[in-house]
């Protein structure tokens, strides 16, 4: 969900076998998220965003991590607690452990997932997201949020996905890259149309309710850098939910989503991203 604009290209192979062109002189949403979290798969244009960004968004960093957990919370709730073991993961990033599968097959060994970007360094290293337990599967598909036909309908999909029983959709830390809430609503009635009752939809978006004087500056830095992005107040994050049955503890700080108690909690002006699920009825 980046712009690539012009400039150098790196072509390195992929699973499939083809080559994948990184644009590596323009700063990357994946790959400043992986640079933010110390990671190695990011290049000097990224870093330079990540300084610019971080430098009026110091907490950044602390949110991304709230975040991450807060995937793997949701995984092992939704197959504890919901019996799910369908997964659709889309707008998935660079692989970090734990990957979503990961805490899922902990609870459900036959947990199914399929991981969806269409960002050319995920692709790269989704060699990484195709592990499994024996009795699960994983996938990946190369394809792209504003295209919800081309997900539902691609042989992935079909090949993993019995559809007579709910699927989870999971869309973290991506919808605030679709700066038009009209936009993404579409997006996600879209998805979730052909999905059978109960299936679920998880969500985890930037706000700037918890610190606005830093959030907005850093959402600003990154739309300076070529990176369109919008941060909700909870009122417009709820309204994702409109039609479907919101469930507990509603639209909260990630941190507050179901919190481990064996972890120490976050400061709440040092997350800003909200989170929640929705049932479809």
């Amino acid at each position: 969900m980046n712009d690539r604009g012009g400039g150098t290209e790196t072509s390195v192979g992929t699973p499939g076998g083809k080559a994948a062109d990184l644009r590596t002189d323009v700063a990357h949403s994946a790959r400043i998220y992986d640079y933010l979290l110390g990671g190695k798969d990011n290049y000097p244009a990224d870093r330079a965003a990540s300084g610019a960004i971080s430098q009026d968004w110091p907490n950044l960093p602390t949110s991304m991590r709230a975040n991450r957990a807060f995937m793997a919370r949701l995984a092992r709730h939704l197959a504890a607690e919901h019996g799910i073991r369908q997964f659709l993961d889309i707008g998935t990033g660079l692989p970090t452990s734990p990957n979503l599968h990961e805490a899922a097959q902990q609870v459900r060994p036959d947990a199914r997932v399929l991981y969806v970007d269409n960002d050319p360094i995920v692709l790269v290293h989704a060699r990484a997201l195709l592990t499994s337990t024996p009795e699960g599967r994983t996938d990946y598909l190369d394809a792209d949020l504003t295209d919800p036909d081309a997900i539902l309908t691609s042989e992935p999909m079909r090949a993993l996905f019995d559809l007579r029983e709910p699927v989870a959709v999971s869309l973290l830390a991506i919808l605030h890259f679709i700066v038009d809430d009209r936009v993404a609503q579409e997006i996600i009635d879209r998805i979730l149309a052909p999905l059978p009752a109960g299936s679920l939809l998880a969500l985890s978006t930037t706000t700037a309710d918890s610190a606005p004087d830093e959030v907005n500056v850093g959402v600003a830095a990154y739309n300076a850098a070529g990176i369109p992005a919008v941060a909700r107040d909870k009122a417009r994050v709820e309204r994702f939910s409109d039609g479907l049955e919101l469930l507990d503890p509603g639209v909260v700080l990630v941190h507050h989503w179901h919190p481990d108690p064996a972890q120490p909690a976050p400061d709440d002006t040092h997350v800003h991203i909200y989170g929640g699920l929705a049932r479809k009825r």
